[in-house]
């Protein structure tokens, strides 16, 4: 019984430490931070979404630019993840949704799945192939963003594609005054 609950320990760390690395790749993204990106792939990695089908680092170059000329802002949502692994390979399959907020203001979402091929190398798990299958896309009708008239927002609370966001910021701290005041 306690080698069964050791080897379960094992896998739950295995797959934890995958889904960080299926983050990473999101958040770097959407985040505009390529060394966080990056860290995602092993560097003989391949990625193929859409057209694209080359290096994790070609990928970035040609993504950024065309996300930096197309969209304010990116989100990159993971879903649930199924996640095999056997031995120092492990296939993941993660349903995915892709909102961007365009620079006219119109909103594009579209989902899918990433299916990728992880290896563990030493003790790191990375990506070493990613394909990514769209699977539906929209353009829902855009309504105005809470609060965004609030004087005072670009202080802190403001999103950004950039290491300048506030999810980067420790300790994290709060910049605005209460635009309401809090009840007692």
């Amino acid at each position: 019984m306690a080698s069964d609950r050791a080897a379960r320990l094992e896998a739950m760390l295995d797959k934890q430490e995958i889904r960080e690395c299926l983050e990473a790749f999101s958040r770097g993204m959407d985040r505009f931070d390529r060394a966080t990106y990056l860290s995602a792939f092993w560097e003989d990695g391949v990625m193929a979404a859409g057209p694209f089908v080359g290096s994790p680092a070609a990928c970035w170059d040609w993504a950024v630019p065309m996300h930096e000329a197309g969209q304010i802002l990116t989100h990159h949502a993971l879903l649930q993840s199924n996640i095999d692994v056997e031995g120092d390979t492990a296939h993941a399959e993660t349903y995915y949704q892709f909102i961007g907020r365009n620079r006219d203001e119109s909103l594009w979402m579209a989902g899918g799945r990433y299916i990728d091929r992880l290896e563990r190398r030493g003790d790191m798990w990375k990506i070493a192939l990613r394909t990514n299958v769209i699977e539906w896309s929209c353009l829902p009708p855009p309504m105005p963003v809470p609060f965004a008239d609030v004087a005072d927002i670009a202080l802190n609370g403001v999103s950004s594609r950039s290491l300048d966001d506030p999810s980067y910021q420790r300790p994290l701290v709060n910049r605005r005054e209460a635009a309401v005041p809090a009840a007692n």
